[in-house]
């Protein structure tokens, strides 16, 4: 059984993982934290003229939308003309976090029809230089999506199109679909969590990723 304690930190985990923090709490330790990895990432990323980077992590509840989110939110704070996209498509929290309709189309649609363009599924926000792009509707076949030509040709659009280009992706534990945005976007972050990520996935997953030849910039732990 759970002490008052153990349930307190885990609710408050939830609520964390679920918050655009850089705006919420500013002052807090995890936005802190991730204008830390900001600055990390302006400087051996950006400033390289590297311009996608796909957020993974080796298993569900680590914060790995939470970490993109505000990863996109706090580059776009400075100026950096960010896309935050919904690569998981299997469970996808990208449209709850900013509050956007579900409804729209999103990035299967885009891979599922033709007729649908960049623009179409292109979300502006009230922040300044950021758009997000949502997983759209649950992809029967995400696999099959995101190993398609198309998606090559929609990184390509958005790599045009934006200073940096940040997916959140589905757990790698579960599927593949990760290691494939990873492949194409060529680079990519690693999130684990304390005390619920093993080090053996984490070692695993990169691995992986650098055998598909994606560019692994880092591992962000989160503390809850």
């Amino acid at each position: 059984m759970q002490s008052a304690a153990q349930v307190a930190l885990a609710e408050r985990a939830n609520e964390l993982f679920h918050s655009i923090v850089v705006e919420t709490e500013p002052s807090s330790m995890e936005a802190e934290s991730i204008r830390g990895l900001r600055t990390r990432i302006m400087a051996q990323h950006v400033r390289e003229g590297r311009r996608a980077l796909t957020v993974c992590t080796p298993t569900q509840d680590t914060g790995c939308s939470f970490v993109a989110s505000n990863l996109a939110v706090a580059l776009a704070q400075i100026g950096i003309k960010t896309a935050l996209v919904d690569a998981d498509l299997r469970n996808p929290a990208i449209s709850e976090m900013f509050g956007l309709t579900e409804d729209s189309p999103g990035l299967t649609d885009y891979l599922s029809d033709e007729r649908i363009g960049l623009e179409g599924v292109l979300q502006t926000t009230e922040r300044a230089n950021l758009s997000i792009v949502t997983a759209g509707a649950i992809a029967q076949n995400p696999q099959e999506l995101l190993s398609s030509a198309r998606f090559k040709l929609f990184v390509d659009q958005m790599l045009r199109e934006f200073d940096l280009t940040i997916f959140d992706s589905s757990p790698t534990n579960s599927c593949t679909d990760a290691q494939r945005v990873a492949t194409i976007s060529g680079y990519s972050l690693v999130v684990a969590r304390r005390h619920k990520s093993f080090m053996k996935d984490v070692k695993v997953l990169t691995e992986l990723l650098r055998a598909d030849r994606s560019v692994v910039v880092g591992t962000v732990l989160n503390d809850y």
